[in-house]
């Protein structure tokens, strides 16, 4: 069994008594059948069915998990997501990357590769766009104005038929 941190110690996992704990434990274990872990923590198979359609059971069940994979892996996950920063390819630069920075919490679940890549060219493209337009004021007026706001229907067009492939 793999030793979970001591400290805080609350949550659902600590609200069950000592035969459910041990039962999340032999579940998250996956080693023996539901009637050898029912065994082990002296209740019968049905008990222990009961047990796991409960809320807090099934609860207690996700943050056992969480904390064994915190504990034992995440250490080990970090650095190898550091050492993969530094790979030849750059996607998988950009795969570690993202996933170091959704860890941290500055980065949404939501967020993906390609997305990053097409907000980093659309940023770049109304760099390229207002520098444009100030240029074009300076020395030229509104008729390139116009022209400009013609490129940046463009380049929008694009990276939305981009996208969408």
């Amino acid at each position: 069994m793999s030793k979970v941190n001591k400290t805080g110690q609350d949550g659902p996992f600590y609200k069950l008594d000592k035969r459910r704990q041990k039962a999340v434990m032999l579940l998250f274990e996956d080693e023996l059948t539901d009637e050898e872990i029912a065994k082990s923590v002296q209740r019968s198979r049905s008990t222990l069915s009961s047990w796991k359609n409960e809320e807090l059971f099934k609860a207690a069940q996700k943050q056992y998990r969480s904390l064994v994979v915190k504990t034992d892996y995440e250490s080990k996950a970090l650095k190898k997501l550091k050492e993969l920063l530094e790979a030849k390819s750059e996607m998988v630069q950009l795969q570690s990357a993202t996933t170091i920075l959704k860890m941290a919490g500055m980065l949404s679940d939501n967020d993906t590769p390609e997305l990053t890549r097409a907000k980093v060219r659309k940023a770049n493209a109304d760099a390229r766009v207002a520098e444009a337009r100030a240029k074009s004021l300076e020395e030229n007026g509104a008729d390139v104005e116009v022209l400009i706001d013609k490129m940046l229907t463009t380049i929008e067009r694009k990276d939305s038929e981009e996208n969408a492939n």
